[in-house]
């Protein structure tokens, strides 16, 4: 009777043929991996991170007066008193900027929340409920996404004159959610088939608790790449509602109001009041927009490395 052969011992030491096996780590860690491994991410965050200083933290170190005018100042050149001149109200021009940044960040913030919120839950409604409730939610959203959007926000910017930073973020907002409201419309009819959301159902839950709990919480990272692109509209649409005058009024500034007050001197070699401001609009937007490609990147698990 022959004898059974001997295996080799197993060699537990030796990897698959796949390559290594590494640690489990959740979604948001391989996203957060992926996006920090992105260069054009880092310099977006750098370049944000530093606007966002020079707008709060520059006032603090550079003091400068932003309510009184002082006409026997105007259109100085650059000097050690005035880094970058003084505009045709006798305003520092470094200064005006840093306030400007204040405003133009802040309502590029509040619009973009305001937008992601209203269009969340329009999107969530129609991608859950469907039938009727889905073509008029939808309907409604192409009737808004037809309107010439500058057009009417300037009317409505002159119609609540003065505008606030609120009031003009309002107004940015409620011309800006159709578009995060189809993404989620469209992650939500994905979703509602899913296990999770069938038990939830099972046990009870209603609709709005299915939206609150277990839809929108798992769109959240496409709401925050989509936030990062609604931010960067809605600094360049106040830039250029700003330009064309219907912008914030005095005390308040905006860099679009800066630039409107400043494109009469550039042909009399007046350039610093000119190329910063419209520098920082340039670089801001730029920033979050590298930031908005690379979280997307980040958060699609097709486009990430292995």
């Amino acid at each position: 009777m022959a004898q059974p052969t001997s295996l080799s011992p197993l060699d537990i030491q030796r990897a698959p043929e796949g390559g290594d096996v590494g640690a489990v780590q959740s979604g948001w860690r391989l996203a957060l991996r992926e996006f920090s491994s992105n260069r054009l991410a880092l310099v977006g965050v750098g370049l944000l991170l530093f606007f966002i200083l020079f707008s709060w933290v520059g006032p603090l170190i550079y003091h400068t007066d932003q309510l009184q005018a002082s006409l026997a100042n105007a259109n100085q050149p650059p000097s050690a008193s005035h880094l970058l001149g003084t505009d045709a109200q006798g305003f520092d021009v470094l200064g005006r900027m840093m306030k400007g940044g204040q405003n133009a960040l802040l309502i590029g913030l509040f619009s973009a929340l305001m937008a992601i919120v209203i269009g969340a839950l329009v999107g969530a409604a129609s991608g859950l409920l469907g039938g009727i409730v889905d073509a008029v939610l939808m309907r409604i959203t192409d009737v808004f996404l037809s309107v010439p959007f500058l057009f009417v926000v300037l009317i409505l910017a002159v119609r609540y004159s003065p505008p606030t930073v609120l009031t003009l973020s309002a107004i940015i907002a409620v011309f800006s959610w159709q578009t995060p409201a189809r993404l989620v419309r469209g992650e939500v009819l994905t979703l509602r088939e899913r296990d999770f959301v069938l038990a939830a159902r099972t046990a009870g839950a209603g609709n709005w608790r299915l939206i609150l709990r277990h839809l929108l919480p798992n769109s959240i990272g496409l709401m925050l790449v989509n936030a990062t692109f609604q931010v960067s509209d809605a600094i360049l649409a106040i830039a250029s509602i700003g330009f064309l005058g219907f912008g914030l009024q005095y005390p308040n500034v905006d860099w679009g109001d800066e630039l409107s007050g400043s494109i009469g001197y550039l042909q009399d070699g007046y350039w610093y009041l000119i190329f910063p401001v419209g520098a920082c609009i340039v670089l801001t937007v730029m920033a979050l927009n590298f930031i908005g490609d690379a979280a997307r990147d980040a958060m699609d698990v097709r486009l990430r490395r292995r």
